[in-house]
């Protein structure tokens, strides 16, 4: 079991893989996938994901963007030094740093889950100024009640101890954990993303970073700030969403000014994965509304 995930080895089918290279920007080894041509469309995965996750939707989008798409720190194929970057401010700065190296100024910016945190809070902190942000069920609420004071104490915990990582990835050996997993999200997807996640989810290195990132997540003050920001906001929901209710995007809208949900009733967490067509389209009509041509 390796620690880490080797491009030559787990990477050798990875989607797209011709849109790929390798970046070294504030201490971090990015993996950094660029296609198309056009306004530069900035995608951010979620926690534990990685760019597989755009592995239909980044083509299509590309027909009328530069999609740019790295692996967040410690995820994927990008490999960190330790794990001051995952926090969310610790993100956001991560990512400023990358798109500084690439001499990238995103003209749009759309996140899945904790990537919608990230570019909301690269956006209030004045690192990125996209004409507008797509959630697709971002994680935006912190955990409430009991949940809220269980949760991080117990993901930092298991982010402490690195035989956690193992032990997990160990589990994750055979597809069935993972479909179980993939189950609670609420989405269906293809047998060939169910393999690419267990795929992640056999890898210690990958896990680790997910775990800690969980562990150093705070939202409280992101929330807290969501009626500053002043870039039009899309707010995706999938209706079936088990990892993120989907009333968590309205809370979000009703902090917004001017922001807007779209509820697809029938999808769940990766929503964009069951149903990349449609997510691409309201990306694009979203454009329409904010890019240089927009209303």
């Amino acid at each position: 079991m390796n620690d880490r995930l080797a491009w030559e080895r787990d990477g050798r089918d990875w989607p797209n893989r011709e849109a790929s290279r390798f970046v070294e920007a504030g201490g971090i080894h990015w993996h950094v996938q660029t296609m198309g041509q056009g306004p530069t469309l900035l995608l951010l995965h979620g926690t534990g994901a990685a760019t597989h996750s755009w592995r239909d939707l980044a083509p299509r989008l590309a027909a009328r963007f530069t999609v740019v798409a790295p692996d967040l720190p410690g995820h994927g194929f990008t490999r960190i030094a330790d794990d001051t970057s995952l926090s969310l401010p610790g993100m956001a700065s991560a990512i400023r740093d990358l798109l500084a190296a690439l001499a990238i100024r995103p003209d749009l910016v759309a996140g899945h889950s904790a990537g919608a945190a990230v570019l909301i809070r690269m956006t209030l902190d004045g690192m990125i100024a996209p004409r507008g942000i797509v959630s697709v069920n971002g994680a935006l609420m912190p955990f409430r009640g009991v949940a809220g004071h269980t949760f991080a104490p117990i993901a930092r915990v298991l982010a402490s101890n690195t035989l956690t990582a193992r032990a997990f990835a160990w589990w994750a050996e055979g597809r069935g954990p993972i479909r179980g997993i993939l189950a609670s999200t609420g989405s269906t997807i293809t047998p060939e993303g169910e393999e690419l996640y267990a795929r992640l989810a056999r890898n210690p290195g990958h896990v680790h970073a997910a775990l800690a990132m969980m562990a150093n997540w705070d939202l409280e003050p992101l929330t807290a700030a969501l009626p500053r920001l002043a870039v039009p906001l899309l707010l995706i929901a999938g209706g079936r969403d088990g990892t993120v209710p989907p009333d968590e995007s309205f809370q979000a809208r009703d902090r917004v000014p001017g922001s807007r949900v779209v509820c697809l009733r029938t999808l769940g967490h990766l929503a964009h994965e069951e149903k990349p067509a449609e997510i691409a389209a309201l990306v694009e009509e979203f454009w329409g509304e904010v890019g240089p041509d927009g209303r």
